[in-house]
């Protein structure tokens, strides 16, 4: 990670492992951290993560310290031909086209960080560096 980075995308299992304090993602934001890139989700990310298992505080926590993208009918609109252009559709890929449409906003170089990387790769082209979870 020595190219420089100036948006992290996170989508819903980045988010959970932070909330999770996971050694290995704890330790790439560090690096996004030190070189001053912005953390970013998509809102509908949070729906993703918060269910009854979920640590509240620490999502607050960790939502207190990113920032957070609507996702609006224009943003649905755009994540919606995201799909029609990777030949992808359904629910199964609704999230991800929101979460890569919010990653394709963002000030670059952007990096998403994502356990779904062949999708993201599909959704985000060459425009994103997309990093495997």
């Amino acid at each position: 990670m020595s190219e420089r980075v100036e948006t992290v995308v996170l989508d819903s299992e980045g988010l959970s492992a932070w909330i999770a304090q996971d050694r290995k993602l704890l330790a790439m934001l560090q690096v996004f951290h030190d070189m001053g890139a912005d953390l970013v989700i998509g809102a509908n990310t949070i729906v993703e993560v918060a269910h009854s298992r979920t640590n509240m505080p620490r999502l607050n926590w960790a939502l207190s310290r990113i920032k957070v993208e609507p996702v609006t009918e224009h943003a649905a609109k755009a994540a919606a031909e995201l799909l029609k252009g990777a030949g992808l559709h359904g629910h199964k890929y609704a999230i991800d086209a929101t979460v890569a449409e919010v990653a394709l906003r963002q000030p670059k170089p952007v990096a998403l960080l994502t356990s779904d990387s062949d999708d993201m790769t599909k959704l985000c082209g060459n425009q994103v560096r997309i990093i495997p979870l």
